[in-house]
């Protein structure tokens, strides 16, 4: 099979690959998109389509470890990681856990917090000057609580969300009750973040593909990347099951697969996969009007016109490729604890998804050290969909040669050695 080449090679056609691609497109530069099963199949398709710059402050903070250790044994916690031996993952959670304190967590949300709301503000531009179908509105998200002392600790963090430029707004339960009539009473209070929005994300990236599209850009799907081929400081072809393609320039894009890739070029990029789950339902009658995140079971809820879904959890389980049934019971659970209506008439989906959660939860965006023709851009955690035009744009100035409009030295790629 001949070899075909392009401008630049992206590798991967998820949310972050799509949206590179189509920055690229707009700088004039030809795109191929390398994706292993169809564009915006992956993490991309079933999470909760929230856009949320609230989200900047870290996993990784005081008191999660202590948090995840209790919840060791507890198959349907929020955060649970699975027992097994992989040194992968043992080498992960100890960087993870250096980063639990007040200093890393500073650190990490000044870095992510204007890359969120830089791409937030793109992606509704791109809604309106594109046309995206997906469902797009700028409702705010509400975080509620049943608890008063988890409500009371999180009202404690809004001074640092501040100081980023995040705006919030402190609700009590009355007021949270009134604001949103879906939750049953017993709420203790809820913090609402104007600033937040929505879309529906299978849609989002269904519309990105198309745009590249119709930009010239050639998406070639069931192209699983094998091999790169490496030329001293180049990457000179890339083999997949869709044949070898080279490319000028190449962006790594993979996701979760990343990791892997990347030891083959002799490259670090410390990312393991964060399981999620959703269940997407035809909408309930009494369906809520602000997506919601239930803080103590760690659900969210998002409704469009089309339809409704519960998701989140974080499952370290390695690359497991089952659904598991505990997870999406522990959904339902969550859900009806808070909600009048928790669930839908009908279930469309049951969904799980890799996320891909570096140790600082600071994505991997900048040149691959060693590699004069790659750059790199994963990591990205719970944020892929939030923080993907940002992401896109920052990786058109890059490729074009031109200085980041964003200081991306808290994302180098070279940080983790």
């Amino acid at each position: 099979m001949t070899m075909r080449t392009s401008d630049v090679l992206v590798l991967g056609g998820g949310v972050i690959g799509l949206a590179c691609a189509y920055y690229l497109l707009e700088s004039g530069r030809s795109v191929t998109v390398l994706e292993q099963g169809t564009a915006g199949c992956g993490s991309s398709h079933g999470n909760c389509g929230t856009l949320t710059p609230s989200h900047a402050a870290p996993l990784a903070m005081p008191g999660t470890i202590g948090t995840a250790l209790r919840w060791l044994f507890k198959a349907d916690a929020p955060l649970r990681i699975k027992p097994r031996l992989d040194p992968d993952l043992l080498r992960w959670l100890l960087g993870f856990a250096g980063r639990c304190n007040w200093r890393a967590f500073e650190h990490a949300l000044r870095a992510k917090a204007p890359l969120l709301l830089r791409s937030r503000a793109l992606i509704e531009e791109l809604v309106r000057t594109e046309r995206l179908d997906c469902e797009f509105e700028a409702l705010g998200t509400l975080n509620v609580y049943r608890d008063a002392a988890n409500f009371e600790h999180a009202c404690a963090l809004n001074e640092r969300l501040a100081a980023v430029g995040l705006r919030v707004e402190v609700l009590d339960g009355a007021t949270t009750l009134a604001r949103e009539p879906a939750l049953k009473p017993g709420v203790a209070g809820a913090l609402f973040h104007p600033g937040d929005a929505q879309l529906r994300p299978d849609r989002y990236v269904a519309e990105l593909a198309r745009i590249v599209r119709e930009k010239g850009g050639l998406i070639v799907e069931g192209a699983r990347v094998e091999a790169c081929v490496r030329e001293g400081t180049r990457i000179a072809k890339v083999a997949t099951t869709q044949g070898e393609f080279a490319g000028r320039d190449l962006v790594l894009a993979l996701g979760s697969w990343s990791p892997l890739l990347a030891r083959t070029l002799g490259l670090r990029i410390p990312i393991q996969p964060g399981k999620g789950y959703s269940i997407t339902y035809t909408r309930p009658a009494r369906c809520p009007r602000i997506p919601l995140t239930l803080k103590e079971p760690s659900v969210c809820v998002t409704a469009w016109g089309s339809g409704y879904r519960l998701g989140s959890t974080m499952e370290f389980a390695g690359y497991d490729a089952t659904l598991n049934r505990t997870r999406l019971d522990a959904l339902r659970r969550g859900a009806a604890a808070f909600l009048h209506e928790p669930e839908g008439p009908a279930v469309v989906e049951e969904w799980y998804g890799w996320r891909p959660m570096t140790p600082d939860d600071l994505p991997v965006l900048g040149r691959a050290p060693g590699l004069d023709n790659l750059v790199i851009a994963t990591g990205h955690g719970m944020l892929g969909v939030t923080m993907s035009a940002g992401t896109g744009q920052l990786v058109g100035e890059l490729v074009a040669g031109r200085p980041p409009s964003l200081d991306l030295s808290p994302f180098a790629p070279a940080r983790f050695g």
